[in-house]
């Protein structure tokens, strides 16, 4: 691999699968050889995943040692009938102790991961994770509704009945109930499922830098069995198969499986779907920048009816999703492109 690389990196995102298995020794050698091989600012947010029951306050002093700053915790639920549900490994207990032992360890950006939408989930129980989260003073949360993906053991349950999957009232209550509980408590929603503690010297809020980089179209390397890349206009992903991976390495040949040259109206579906995620929507000079198209003349019938429906906005040369409209971001990105494009 080249020494020297053309772009300079300010986030490292340690993830996928379960990386607080491994050592802190072997976490530190990971995060060197980026060092060795990329050019990565000296502020540089460097994240670690952590999965609670795989690790120990020894192990989390280790890895802020070894040069994470930032660890973003699976919780999914404070509720041990919650977890067994998920099939978690953890316990409720299990989780509060990671949060605990990471701001010990002396991590002061933690995020937590959370999950609503459960079958037979009430507001209270949901009010609950919820409150458990708060009491734990993350500088950022993230609130996922369960989805239900083919071919999977969940997937069956539901389409034998076995079991009853959330109504959409219920998930569009608890949705609402996750932003005014946040943003009454400081936090800033800036994307349809991530919220970030406003804090710090200059009251800025503390946001995910490096998942942000996924909705603002800036570049970024994947590495591992995978992985994707993406470095406009060309997006490239590596072999999923592990032994494939490997082998392709040893071999001295890339680990990659596939690359795509973006075309015109590629970049334009994505930056949709990218821009109604977050909170302050699609800028509309800059999609005219980047696509050539008027946003707002070009889906102008899709406008109109979404506006009817009380699920869309335009305000100050931004195209924005209401709290209604963003539990409904991919339906709503798909009616603009099968609308307007012939997609």
């Amino acid at each position: 691999m080249n020494r020297r690389t053309p772009l300079a990196f300010d986030t490292l995102y340690i993830g996928g699968g379960t990386p607080s298995v491994l050592t802190p020794e072997a976490i530190g050698e990971l995060i060197e050889t980026a060092w060795k091989y990329f050019s990565i600012t000296s502020d540089a947010e460097i994240t670690l995943e952590i999965n609670p029951g795989t690790v120990t306050f020894e192990n989390l002093f280790e890895y802020r040692k070894m040069g994470v700053n930032r660890v973003n915790i699976g919780v999914q639920s404070f509720d041990d009938d919650n977890l067994r549900f998920l099939s978690r490994i953890h316990s409720a207990r299990d989780a509060r102790l990671s949060v605990e032992w990471a701001r010990r360890a002396g991590f002061d950006n933690i995020g937590l991961d959370l999950i609503f939408g459960l079958p037979g989930q009430d507001k209270m129980n949901w009010l609950y994770d919820l409150r458990r989260a708060g009491s734990l003073e993350p500088e950022h949360l993230s609130c996922y509704m369960l989805t239900c993906e083919s071919g999977t053991p969940l997937a069956r349950d539901v389409k034998t009945g076995r079991i009853r999957w959330a109504a959409e009232g219920m998930i569009l209550d608890l949705f609402n109930m996750a932003i005014d509980f946040l943003t009454a408590r400081s936090f800033l929603h800036y994307e349809v499922s991530n919220f970030a503690r406003i804090g710090g010297p200059h009251h800025e809020p503390r946001t995910s830098r490096h998942n942000l980089k996924y909705w603002t179209f800036a570049p970024y390397i994947g590495l591992g069995p995978s992985a994707h890349s993406f470095i406009e206009p060309e997006r490239y992903w590596n072999h999923r198969s592990l032994a494939t991976y490997l082998r392709q390495i040893e071999d001295g040949r890339s680990a990659m499986a596939e690359k795509e040259s973006l075309t015109k109206a590629q970049i334009t579906i994505e930056a949709i779907y990218l821009g109604l995620r977050t909170t302050w929507g699609i800028n509309l000079a800059e999609f005219q920048a980047q696509t050539g198209i008027n946003f707002a003349n070009a889906f102008s019938r899709s406008i109109a009816e979404l506006e009817s429906q009380g699920m869309i906005e335009i305000n100050e040369g931004h195209c924005v999703l209401t709290r209604k409209g963003l539990l409904f971001t991919d339906s709503i990105a798909s009616m603009f492109i099968c609308h307007e494009m012939g997609g």
